[in-house]
């Protein structure tokens, strides 16, 4: 059975190639475009991991993060984190990322990254 990665990303751009790129390599990809409704997506989802986006409509994704590494129903599922800005690394590790990642990136470090983060 394909595990599930949640997508939060609202780039459409950047979206539909990370679900192509993820898809291909096994992954079943829910994705969802604001922060505000991400949280309850989680919980309905359940995904094995998320890939979040740290700015978002609504709603950003260092809060998101914190919100759910405050949860311990969510903590444990693993988090790569995506931003344009590099800055923005020390703040999604400080909130609970397992990953940091800046745009642009490469497709096999999203796939080397979301596998590391997720296990086997």
């Amino acid at each position: 059975m394909a595990r599930k990665v949640l997508l939060i990303e609202d780039e459409p751009h950047i979206a539909e190639a990370i679900r192509f790129i993820l898809s291909r390599d096994g992954w079943t990809v829910a994705s969802h475009a604001t922060g505000h409704a991400a949280l309850d997506a989680v919980r309905r989802e359940r995904p094995d991991a998320l890939v979040l986006d740290v700015i978002l409509p609504g709603r950003g994704g260092i809060e998101l993060l914190g919100d759910l590494k405050d949860d311990p129903a969510l903590a444990a599922i693993p988090v790569l984190v995506l931003s344009a800005n590099s800055r923005e690394r020390g703040r999604a590790e400080a909130a609970g990322a397992d990953r940091f990642i800046a745009k642009p990136f490469a497709n096999d470090e999203i796939v080397a990254a979301l596998r590391e983060v997720a296990g086997p």
